[in-house]
């Protein structure tokens, strides 16, 4: 139980909020040209709808539709108004796909009342605070300090950019307090075992 409700935060930490961190910017203040991902509309996959320029990170992810499962969890924590607020933010956000991978009846656990501060501490690991593009990550791997107090590993070769073990699958899906990097697997804080 323990397990499935840890999974189940850390899913949506990830999927909530990632905020930008100056750890994350290029050393030697030049910049990658990287081009945001694009995908195709398959209904697993995020669409990039047309959202106007000044939807919140909360409003892009409803719009979207391939977040129902992040957004009822940033809901059950109460986080809405927070991701919602000025920010800015960067969210690496599962995908309703990333958070069927998680062992059975783990989301519905985390969204019980009674295990709210498990579900807040999940989604706050995926927010750093700050805005940061995929432009201001630099080669290698660094430690980046979450929201929730804990440390998640981001690495970029020419492979891509992956966090912890999830690799961002769309980068910079902009809203107007951040940007949202969407992420193929939830990502589980180690000090919720």
């Amino acid at each position: 139980m323990n397990f499935l409700i840890k999974s189940a935060g850390v899913a949506i930490a990830t999927a909530t909020l990632l905020v930008s961190s100056p750890s994350l910017a290029q050393e030697n203040g030049s910049t990658t040209k990287t081009k945001p991902t694009t995908i195709s509309p398959k209904p697993t996959e995020v669409r990039r709808g047309t959202v106007g320029k000044k939807s919140n990170i909360v409003e892009v992810a409803v719009a979207n539709g391939s977040f129902k499962t992040l957004v009822a969890a940033v809901k059950a924590a109460g986080l809405v108004d927070t991701l919602s607020g000025k920010g800015p933010f960067t969210v690496f956000a599962p995908t309703d796909a990333a958070f069927a991978k998680l062992p059975a009846g783990t989301v519905e656990t985390l969204l019980k009342p009674e295990n709210k501060s498990a579900l807040v501490k999940v989604l706050t690991y995926h927010v750093v605070a700050g805005k940061v593009e995929a432009k201001d990550i630099k080669d290698g791997s660094v430690l980046v300090k979450t929201v929730d107090g804990g440390s998640i590993k981001v690495t970029k070769s020419a492979k891509g950019v992956v966090i912890d073990n999830s690799k961002v699958v769309a980068a910079d899906v902009k809203a107007s307090n951040g940007v949202i990097h969407v992420i193929d697997t939830v990502l589980l804080p180690p000090d919720l075992f």
